[in-house]
């Protein structure tokens, strides 16, 4: 039996919280297209003060909202080899989202097809460090690379039946290729 004090501590029914349901598919679907309807906004913003000219699509893509501005020449021109324009822009358009929705966003964005060219030279480079592995038995050291590269480089190495693993901090983060055991 409780005493007087200690019932009135306990919570009253009311004020129990109850465990929200999983979110339903079209829940996460309108989510994710509100996402990249508020990043397409930011982004357009941010190309008119820029003076920059661009097309925005806006997609979802698995887990994630996916935008990409197209015919967008300038903006192409200022990425650079290794995308590093692309990847402050996502990160800035990934923080405008957040402060939007108070969520933290996945979303992926691209400049004129360079993530798609990039993920393809990033395969074939994948495939030239397998081969050098199985030629000579020992580890391949690739160059630093951001998440999503290291990320294509592992999928390829996993289906190629190798091991891979991420090595490093910040900027010098890469991957390293393992022979088979």
């Amino acid at each position: 039996m409780t005493t007087p004090e200690r019932e009135e501590n306990l919570p009253a029914e009311a004020e129990v919280e109850e465990t929200k349901p999983a979110r339903t598919a079209e829940e996460k679907l309108r989510l994710l297209e509100e996402e990249g309807d508020i990043a397409a906004d930011y982004l357009e913003e941010l190309l008119d003060i820029a003076d920059l000219d661009g097309d925005i699509d806006i997609d979802v893509d698995g887990d994630r909202a996916s935008l990409e501005i197209r015919s967008a020449d300038q903006l192409s021109d200022m990425n650079g080899s290794r995308g590093e324009l692309l990847e402050a822009l996502q990160e800035l358009t990934r923080l405008a989202v957040q402060t939007k929705t108070g969520n933290r966003s996945r979303l992926m964005l691209d400049i004129g097809g360079f993530r798609a060219q990039r993920k393809a030279s990033l395969e074939e480079r994948a495939e030239d460090a397998i081969e050098q592995v199985a030629e000579t038995g020992q580890p391949v050291h690739l160059q630093p690379m951001n998440a999503f590269e290291r990320k294509v480089i592992h999928d390829v190495v996993r289906e190629a039946g190798l091991a891979s693993a991420s090595d490093g901090e910040g900027k010098q983060r890469h991957v390293i290729v393992y022979p088979a055991k």
